[in-house]
């Protein structure tokens, strides 16, 4: 099988906010990651670990007490040093299209999800004249399985599940090459979950985008990911394969374990104790405090080395143990 072309490279990418005081919180360490075309990486994690750091990162949409390093490159662009103007006029919308958290609430109250696409159809595709516009505007509504008769209704007429789908039309216009989708299920039954991941999986099956959704839903996860990166206190600390990582044989980190031991369908454990502050991260590893595998070598901060960064890594004959 021919390995697809990343659309999204990122590689070292780090974020920390200068605090007052002098303090500084360390939200994202050096993570590294690609997504291919016709691919979704799920990032996953417990609230809090840096995953939506990651995403306004790669959208200059941090606040202004933050510090980037690294590099994220996206068609020949470093979105880390692009500056302002190249970030609203080239990538949002056209080289990154944003599936926000709580879509209802990013739709403006007073304007119909017609109005809306319409919008978008004419500032990112420079599609001129009504019946142009609005027959494209009615296109992307249909690409994201959003239904014709619902275009006239305004967001706090709509479902859940609607008004994801209307998001994901908008992010639908500009043919964006990467779908980002920040927490898309939040807030939603099994059902619609299920329903919204299925759309979300549409483009990038039927038109070959990539897709990087940031969840900490693992079973959202499991039904739409390609691949899975996990990250724990700001720091990727696995990529797998989804379909191994969720049956045979299984995650490698201790904290990846954890977490799906966690569903209710498998142990229902929780993973012992709390997170650490970001503000106050041990020397060490991260996950020695909670790890059931932690020695003195955890001392030392362990890399991502291949798919795993663990001193104490599962290997295949006891991840399913």
């Amino acid at each position: 099988m021919t390995e697809r072309p990343p659309v999204l490279s990122v590689r070292g990418l780090s974020v920390r906010f200068l605090m007052p005081g002098g303090r500084r919180v360390a939200a994202v360490t050096d993570a590294r990651f690609e997504v291919a075309a016709g691919e979704c990486l799920a990032l996953i994690g417990e609230s809090g670990c840096g995953k939506s750091v990651l995403a306004s990162a790669l959208l200059g949409l941090l606040p202004a007490n933050a510090e980037t390093a690294g590099e994220a490159g996206l068609d020949g662009l470093d979105l880390l040093s692009a500056d302002e103007r190249t970030l609203a006029r080239t990538v949002r919308g056209r080289l990154i299209g944003l599936v926000p958290q709580s879509p209802a609430a990013h739709l403006t109250p007073v304007r119909t999800v017609r109005s809306h696409l319409e919008e978008t159809v004419a500032a990112l595709t420079g599609t001129r004249g009504r019946r142009a516009t609005r027959a494209a505007a009615e296109a992307s509504a249909a690409r994201a399985a959003f239904p014709g008769d619902h275009l006239d209704r305004h967001p706090h007429q709509l479902s859940g599940g609607l008004a994801q789908r209307a998001a994901t039309a908008l992010a639908l216009v500009g043919d964006a090459p990467l779908l980002l989708a920040d927490e898309p299920t939040t807030g939603l039954d099994r059902e619609l979950v299920e329903r919204t991941v299925d759309e979300l999986r549409r483009p990038i099956d039927e038109a070959g985008r990539a897709l990087l959704m940031i969840t900490h839903d693992l079973s959202a996860a499991e039904r739409i990911a390609d691949r899975i990166a996990v990250m724990y206190a700001g720091r990727i600390v696995e990529i797998a394969d989804a379909t191994a990582f969720f049956g045979t044989p299984g995650p490698r980190h201790p904290y990846s374990r954890g977490l799906l031991q966690a569903l209710p369908d498998r142990a229902f454990a929780p993973v012992p104790g709390m997170p650490p502050e970001l503000d106050a991260l041990p020397d060490g590893c991260a996950f020695a405090p909670r790890c059931p595998r932690a020695t003195d070598a955890c001392a030392t901060p362990p890399r991502l080395t291949g798919t795993v960064a663990c001193h104490h890594p599962y290997v295949p004959e006891d991840a399913r143990a």
